[in-house]
């Protein structure tokens, strides 16, 4: 049955990735401010859903093009219309090259201005086949400032300014207007063009219109389309350096359609999520973040007689028009060679898109990718909520998906940048730094927990604001913020709140310790709750805590895991990572926050009738004595077979370069869990105990590879499986013992898999 997830606004996002940090890339800007009006909840935080985008595609067509060059721009140009996630933004196409007679055109508009909703994209597939290279005569030079100046005027004709404007120019970037006699004399021509071309993309950029150049050819003019790039308008869907427009070169046809995704994808502030290419028959898998809330599974046919299903990760064959479930499809070029399935509220998880065709049609391999726009959440927190001026305070920000449950996979949320800033009544601007690098007061790198310290100034008085607003590639941004109080001396009752971190079942509790202290001669009621957790999840007890007169003790704070039908079948992918804030109040001073301490659970599946009654089977041992030795003995070799000792661990890059052994040990429970570090840089495996992979042996041989969030993978001793999308698992030679009861001989590693 499909989990009925909690619904939020989605908006669009930021493209691009981090470097070396992978966790480096969420942009998060702090202030702590004296507030002058209520915040608002934080649901109304988010921008609009699936904001649209007004977007022009001018396709070259002038001799210096071969005819392999035109058929890929036109293929380019449908697919910009059949990748776009959202109904409401508009396209137009048009062709160009040069006017050089009275009778000729620079331009041919061949796509009106077109919305793209079902029917308008199935409409841009059609007319985009109306582009073809330019023959002698008909005018074969490049004129560029007519293409810019043709491509201005689509994007602001009767359009809103507040909706981005986007202009695609598919050339290989040398401008011609030697024949034109509208450039003047022949001799004066050539500068007259370059002339031109620095007025229009003046005038681009003033409109507000971006120019993103995608170069073709065998050697397209890198440095024209740099400068085409930059003469546009250089603030793109949100101020991030991967948003700005950029000129990219297409290696050849073969290569245009990823290199397009990911200019389309930073465009447009979409995540751009590559998937396998095969020949049909085949089942293609593709992964949806749990942070998508819009995306288009993007099918390359290669020819219109494939046949494509869909089946989400529940197994669930899904429609290609109208909802199913909580999720709504729309199919879009299911005639042509390039198909796309809209899917708002994907089910988050592996899809397999399952390709056919007939006899005759099998020679061209189909690709599938996924362009997504999704929603990230945080919560925020400062400690001690209540600080005196000139005292030191840790600000933490954590991040969370939609549904409220802690982030997997780095790659979803990585971006180029991390700003903040410190702002308050008494006191000029401060920079704060929240960093994810496992230093100073940030416990645990590359978690998605941000922490950093900030001095209250001395002159700071009265109510203090922190408030933190999350922004990554693709995905909306959301503010939380918290309100404090610059405390003007000790605090008539202080608490100390230890970790709330823990591994648990449904049903099952985590506690922590709670330091108290009253200083003063009364009674004080402090009450306790949770904020930033989904309903059901996660519960705190007690509810309140009464301190007496002078006392000073500790309580346990119990957190209780809610019930297995609570998570609604997200326990079936593995463990969860719950997260969220335990708050502490005194009731009796004015509900005064003591404590907000970020909490981190992960819940992982019910264990299974054996490990919870394994009570029973020991009491069987006494009457079925042999019955029992015969099970234990079976399950001992059972065990030994599925021991991951002694494997040998090969991580390869995309090209298949062996980048680092790694010999595993016995592990925990027959699983031998492990990570990559330095994953952009300098690759390798290292043991972790909660790491995101684990290798077991397989009783039928080779092994068995499970990766937190999407299930295990059957890895042979000749196959290899994928880990990211670079980096990929193979298993060395040396790792199949034919008895495995007996040693391996070649074992040269102690118990955690290091080398003697």
């Amino acid at each position: 049955m499909r989990n009925d997830r909690t619904r939020g606004p989605a908006c669009t996002g930021r493209a691009g990735r981090a470097a070396l940090t992978v966790l480096a890339g969420a942009a998060v800007l702090i202030s702590l401010t004296a507030p002058a009006a209520p915040d608002p909840e934080p649901a109304a935080a988010a921008a609009p859903a699936h904001t649209s985008v007004n977007y022009a595609v001018a396709v070259d067509q002038s001799t210096s093009l071969s005819a392999e060059d035109i058929a890929a721009e036109k293929a380019a140009a449908a697919r910009i219309a059949l990748g776009d996630v959202s109904a409401t933004s508009h396209i137009s196409v048009f062709g160009f090259a040069a006017a050089e007679s009275d009778d000729q055109l620079a331009v041919d508009p061949v796509c009106p201005r077109t919305r793209l909703d079902a029917a308008g994209r199935e409409s841009v597939g059609v007319c985009v086949e109306k582009l073809r290279g330019r023959k002698d005569g008909e005018g074969t030079g490049t004129d560029f400032p007519s293409a810019i100046r043709q491509g201005v005027h689509e994007l602001t004709s009767g359009t809103d300014p507040a909706v981005p404007r986007v202009l695609f120019l598919l050339t290989d970037g040398y401008m011609d207007v030697t024949g034109s006699p509208q450039y003047g004399g022949k001799t004066h021509r050539k500068a007259e063009g370059e002339r031109q071309l620095a007025a229009e993309l003046k005038k681009a950029a003033a409109a507000n219109v971006q120019i993103w150049p995608l170069g073709f050819g065998d050697a397209p003019d890198k440095e024209q389309l740099d400068a085409m790039a930059a003469g546009g308008y250089q603030k793109g869907c949100v101020d991030l350096p991967s948003a700005r427009p950029t000129a990219t070169k297409v290696s050849g046809a073969k290569d245009f359609k990823p290199v397009l995704e990911r200019i389309f994808a930073a465009a447009h502030c979409l995540r751009y999520q590559p998937g396998p290419s095969e020949r049909p028959p085949a089942t293609l898998p593709v992964t949806i973040s749990p942070l998508a809330t819009v995306g288009s599974i993007v099918v390359d046919k290669g020819t219109p007689e494939v046949t494509v299903t869909y089946t989400d990760p529940l197994g669930n064959k899904v429609p290609t028009t109208g909802t199913f479930e909580d999720s709504t499809f729309e199919l879009a070029g299911g005639g042509g060679t390039v198909e796309a399935l809209k899917i708002t509220d994907p089910v988050p998880g592996k899809w397999k898109v399952d390709v056919k065709a007939p006899e005759g049609h099998r020679s061209l391999p189909v690709g599938v990718s996924v362009l997504w726009q999704g929603e990230l959440r945080g919560s925020i927190t400062m400690d001690p909520p209540s600080p005196q001026a000139g005292q030191k305070a840790t600000v933490t920000m954590r991040l969370q998906t939609r549904e409220g449950y802690e982030i997997k996979d780095p790659d979803d949320y990585a971006g180029l940048q991390v700003r903040s800033r410190l702002t308050g009544d008494g006191f000029t601007p401060l920079p704060l730094r929240l960093t994810d690098d496992g230093e100073g007061t940030d416990p645990t790198a590359s978690d998605g927990s941000f922490s950093g310290t900030v001095t209250v100034p001395k002159s700071a008085d009265g109510a203090l604001k922190v408030s933190g607003t999350l922004t990554a590639s693709g995905l909306s941004a959301d503010t939380r913020s918290e309100s404090g109080q610059v405390s003007p001396g000790a605090l008539p009752v202080t608490t100390a709140l230890g970790p709330v971190r823990g591994d648990g079942h449904p049903g099952d509790t985590v506690t922590a310790n709670l330091s108290v202290t009253n200083t003063t001669n009364a009674p004080h009621t402090l009450r306790l709750s949770l904020a930033d957790v989904r309903p059901g999840l996660l519960t705190v007890r007690p509810a309140e805590i009464t301190v007496k007169p002078g006392e000073s003790t500790t309580h346990e704070v119990r957190v209780g895991i809610g019930e297995e039908k609570a998570f609604e079948g997200r326990l079936d992918d593995g463990t969860l990572g719950v997260g969220g804030i335990v708050t502490v109040q005194d009731a009796t001073d004015g509900d005064r926050t003591l404590v907000r301490a970020p909490l981190s659970i992960q819940v992982s599946p019910l264990p299974s009738v054996l490990d919870r009654y394994w009570w029973a089977l020991v009491g069987t041992v006494a009457l079925v004595v042999v019955a029992v030795l015969a099970v234990l003995a079976w399950l001992r070799q059972r065990r030994r077979r599925r021991d991951p000792h002694g494997l040998t661990l090969r991580l390869l890059s995309e090209d298949g370069e062996v980048l680092a052994v790694h010999r595993a040990g016995h592990g925990q429970k027959q699983w031998y869990a492990f990570d990559i570090a330095e994953a952009h840089s300098n690759p390798r495996i290292e043991r972790r105990t909660s790491g995101r992979f684990a290798v077991q042996r397989s009783p039928e041989g080779g092994a068995v590879l499970r990766v937190n969030g999407r299930g295990r993978t059957r890895l042979t001793a000749t196959g290899q499986a994928e880990l990211t999308d670079r980096l990929s698992l193979a298993l060395g030679e040396d790792s199949v013992r034919p008895d495995p009861d007996l040693p391996d001989p070649h074992d040269t590693t102690d118990e955690d898999g290091e080398h003697l």
